[in-house]
């Protein structure tokens, strides 16, 4: 199998005299100029790290020669699609100006046996012969899963050449090497840069020192580093009127810097279409519709084409068009829940307002304290009280990324795949920090091992445990559950879900807000009073999914009488396209209190458990003595 293999060149460094081009290669292509580091905005952490281990030791390979270190033999740049990995690794390139070796992956594998390891050892021969030099496999993953989960044996094979190859030519030559034929070479080595959008499925054995020694992270860019990405991209752009990039940035988070890229193009082309239509509106009103000509191939005058401009509205507007590349691949986003949709739970507003939103906000002021906030929150109460819109809710506010797993989930029959799919989510958050991690009911991964089939869920709570301990900066943990009786008491300690909040049953004022949250997009008749309605007997006891439930009834009651009398005029009522209070009759009829009077005890044991010290006196022993005294009705 013949690979193509792309070359950079080596450029000029520092102010001397160029050097030569490397000797040209068969099967390979000369790359053109490409970016540097000054053209990526929002790494500037990264520029720094690399500049410092590897672009100055492989551009003077003398410096970790003489104090007899290793420098660094490989890089492993990880992150979600589109953050910047392959730019990355060619802006490397161009800084250093060595020959710069690119393939992606799957072209190494060949149906030919022996073949693909040949492909492998070839590359590195090449790259070995020009040092200094870099290696750059992209999505590597392909040819370096971890060998225990490989069914072919080809596969183990490639995975075997590729650490016998680093090894092999990571290797300082020339300068003073013993070798005749080595000293006539230039003084330096071969790096090797990985890319890959899943680390964990990278072999271990390549990510020890040695190997792949430096891993670097690429995440979700935050608002700043968004802001400093719209900068470099819009540089060269013809912008008009008050353009505000910090506007931009803070409207588009989970955007990564291909999905920035591609907001530009779009408000670029709304610009054209602004003069299109004009165009079009033109030619309509010059000519009759018989003897219209092809408005679209008369040429363009300067005027018009000078009056073409991208506007603030033009990327308005787009932002509502581009949806980020991380939700279409099954990350996180930021929930479009804002606390007005919520209704009441003041209380809970202000308490998340202080430990979370204004912590991701305004990071640098709970740092200047030394304030920890890594404990996790827990909501609990009755169904359909709101505890899952409270978390979205959070994350809407504060512009966090959210996650929401329900606990059932991670759940898996094979021994081992539980626990690493609890481990991948905590990554997942971590790479889209800062993030609200939501674990909706929470209790079928925290059962108590007494419990019939805790034994299923011991080591899910062990390896939870082990994150909810791990620093995890700028990832919340949200917990929800109905049962916190059956959690063990081992999640409720400090450091772990030891904020437990209390959801109860909305009050009269909380079902207002709630209805009117509930009937905001709904065409409401001025003649049905919402608060008057909160008040009544019949929603005393509805939870806020009943009460929306409630409001979707009266609008499909008004819905079909206006059918009924479109078809055949039978209706009694008029054909108003309002939802008036005889609708809001009818639903009561239908929806019943989600809590009945028997069950109000229970509450008030909840209210009990949430407020109690869980190292006062075991949870199992209060939970069992409240069941003989007061059971659940069936």
């Amino acid at each position: 199998m013949e690979m193509e293999i792309k070359v950079i060149p080596e450029k000029a460094r520092g102010g001397g005299d160029a050097k030569p081009e490397a000797p040209a290669i068969e099967g390979v292509s000369r790359g053109e100029r490409g970016p540097r580091f000054a053209d990526l905005g929002g790494m500037e952490a990264v520029i720094e790290q690399l500049m410092m281990e590897l672009v100055v030791p492989l551009c003077h390979p003398e410096l970790p020669q003489r104090p007899g270190v290793r420098p660094v033999a490989g890089l492993l740049l990880h992150g979600p699609p589109g953050c910047g990995k392959t730019t990355l690794a060619h802006a490397i390139a161009n800084e250093t100006g060595v020959p710069f070796y690119k393939i992606s992956a799957p072209e190494v594998v060949s149906g030919v046996s022996g073949a693909s390891e040949e492909n492998i050892r070839g590359l590195f021969q090449k790259a070995y012969r020009t040092v200094p030099s870099i290696v750059f496999i992209d999505e590597i993953d392909a040819i370096a899963s971890k060998r225990e989960n490989l069914q072919r044996e080809m596969e183990r094979r490639i995975v075997t050449q590729l650490m016998t190859c680093m090894d092999e030519f990571h290797q300082n030559i020339g300068g003073g090497d013993s070798d005749a034929e080595s000293s006539e070479k230039k003084p330096g080595y071969v790096i090797v840069i990985g890319a890959t959008n899943r680390p964990d499925a990278v072999d271990q054995a390549l990510r020890r020192p040695g190997r792949f020694d430096r891993e670097i992270s690429l995440g979700i860019p935050d608002e700043h580093a968004r802001k400093q990405i719209l900068k470099m991209l819009t540089q060269n752009l013809r912008l008009e009127g008050q353009f505000d990039l910090f506007k931009i940035a803070r409207a588009t988070p989970g955007f990564v810097g291909a999905d920035l890229k591609a907001l530009i193009d779009k408000a670029g082309n709304l610009a054209m279409k602004r003069i299109i239509d004009e165009r079009r509106v033109q030619y309509s009103h010059e000519h009759d519709g018989n003897n219209k000509p092809d408005w679209w191939r008369q040429p363009w005058d300067a005027d018009e084409v000078e009056s073409l401009h991208i506007t603030m509205g033009d990327f308005q507007e787009a932002v509502k068009m581009v949806q980020p590349s991380l939700r279409r691949e099954g990350f996180s986003s930021i929930p479009d829940v804002a606390w007005d949709d919520v209704g009441g739970l003041d209380s809970l507003r202000r308490e998340f307002d202080r430990c979370i939103i204004r912590c991701i906000k305004n990071p640098e002021d709970y740092e200047a304290f030394g304030v920890n906030l890594q404990a996790g929150f827990l909501l609990f109460g009755p169904p359909g009280c709101g505890k899952t819109l409270i978390a979205k809710a959070v994350a809407h506010e504060a512009g966090a990324n959210f996650i929401h797993i329900k606990g059932p989930e991670l759940l898996n029959k094979y021994v081992g795949e539980s626990e690493s799919e609890v481990r991948k989510v905590f990554i997942r958050a971590r790479t889209n920090s800062p993030c609200i991690l939501f674990f909706d009911e929470v209790d079928a991964l925290t059962t108590k091992r007494e419990n019939e089939g805790g034994w299923v869920v011991e080591r899910v709570v062990t390896q939870l445990l082990t994150e909810l301990e791990d620093q995890r900066q700028g990832v919340y943990v949200i917990g929800a559950t109905n049962r916190i009786d059956v959690i063990v008491d081992a999640v409720l300690r400090p450091g772990r879900f030891c904020k437990k909040h209390y959801v109860p049953l909305p009050g009269v004022d909380e079902r207002v807000s709630i209805l009117k949250a509930c009937a905001r997009s709904k065409p409401i008749s001025s003649g049905v009073g919402l608060d008057a309605l909160a008040c009544r007997e019949e929603c005393s006891n509805l939870t806020g999914a009943y009460l929306a439930s409630l409001v979707n009834e009266a609008a499909m009651a008004a819905l079909e009488e206006r059918l009924e009398f479109l078809e055949n005029g039978t209706s009694s009522m008029s054909s108003s396209c309002l939802i008036e209070l005889s609708h809001f009759e009818q639903a009561l009829s239908k929806v019943k209190p989600s809590v009945s009077e028997q069950q109000f005890p229970f509450l008030a044991f909840f209210v009990f458990l949430g407020c109690r010290s869980v190292l006062d006196v075991p949870l199992s022993s209060v939970a069992s003595a409240w069941d003989e005294a007061y059971p659940m009705p069936p």
